[in-house]
């Protein structure tokens, strides 16, 4: 091929600047944030997916989500996707908090600022961990299956716990601030099982098993969104509605019948969308100079039976993501 002299100068520059190590013109302008989900299928985390996005379109960035599938291995790969394919800041939700030291040790010597939603770091540089008052949340839910005992009479009530990882610091926070409660009450904790797959088949089992060996089991603790789907409905299998009582945390839509009907006694709701706006805000303002706040601590709504008229309108958007109208 015969080159002529324009073709041969466009040609050398391109050479050149490949040779210098220089990115595309696309990608070098793209503004990015990019969210690395412990597991979209969780309806939780994909509300706070949709509050990361969002925040970064008002801000003029695109956005990308990841789903590391409840793995490790997967989220430390999707890290490293994301920081080669460009990411201006990481919004992480690991798996649990100690893989996160790994992701944020990437991140670091990329020089790309990470902000958690949901779930922090037992260690690393951060920009800022949006939570919940996990701890707080589980002992509300706690006082008020408490109180739903006491209307009952029961004293001394034998209850169960259905508790997501407790090598996530939430975890740990939701079972301690709801036995807290127990224990205060004169109730006790007879029976545990700790989600690996986090679905409410998994949590029929559960649920059936712990009130096939506890016959006397008055309550039950689920400490997560779609695996109380799976509680309420061992409890009707086993024909114990009425005489054995479920309790929760956070929401998906289904909660509104069930909280109203009485199937759920309460549940202790985070604001998975507002966490991931805040979470990706603080990003941003980290990349536009800005100092954001270590920690934000947002609060959780207790729903109940009594209260669920009136919080409709706000767990609407900043629970279920503009998903329920």
């Amino acid at each position: 091929m015969t080159l002529n002299k324009r073709q041969f100068i466009t040609l050398a520059g391109a050479i050149g600047l490949m040779a210098a190590g220089a990115v595309s013109p696309v990608r070098a302008a793209e503004k990015q944030i990019v969210y690395l989900s412990a597991g979209l299928e969780a309806p939780f985390w994909r509300y706070v997916s949709e509050g990361v996005a969002d925040a970064a379109k008002e801000h003029g960035y695109s956005f990308v989500a990841l789903d590391s599938r409840n793995n490790a291995q997967s989220q430390l790969q999707n890290a490293q996707d994301a920081i080669v394919k460009g990411a201006s800041g990481i919004v992480l939700s690991p798996t649990d908090s100690s893989t996160a030291p790994a992701v944020l040790d990437l991140a670091s010597k990329a020089n790309i600022p990470v902000s958690f939603a949901g779930i922090g770091t037992v260690s690393g540089d951060y920009v800022t961990f949006v939570t919940s008052n996990d701890e707080d949340g589980a002992y509300a839910v706690g006082k008020e299956l408490a109180k739903a005992f006491a209307d009952k009479g029961w004293t001394h009530a034998k209850v169960g716990l259905v508790m997501i990882s407790q090598a996530r610091q939430n975890g740990v926070k939701r079972t301690n601030g709801f036995v807290k409660a127990m224990t205060e009450a004169g109730h006790s904790i007879v029976a545990r099982n700790e989600m690996q797959l986090y679905t409410a088949d998994e949590t029929f089992r559960y649920v059936q098993d712990m009130l096939t060996a506890n016959p006397e089991l008055r309550g039950i603790f689920v400490q997560t969104d779609t695996p109380t789907l799976g509680a309420t409905r061992a409890v009707d299998a086993m024909r114990r509605a009425g005489d054995t009582l479920v309790a929760a945390f956070d929401g998906v839509p289904e909660f509104i019948t069930l909280i109203k009907d009485g199937s759920i006694v309460a549940s202790g709701m985070q604001q998975p969308y507002l966490m991931g706006k805040t979470a990706a805000e603080t990003v941003i303002k980290k990349l536009e100079g800005g100092t954001p706040d270590k920690q934000v601590v947002l609060p959780i709504l207790t729903a109940t039976k009594d209260n669920i008229d009136a919080l409709l309108p706000q767990i609407k958007q900043s629970v279920f993501a503009g998903e329920v109208k």
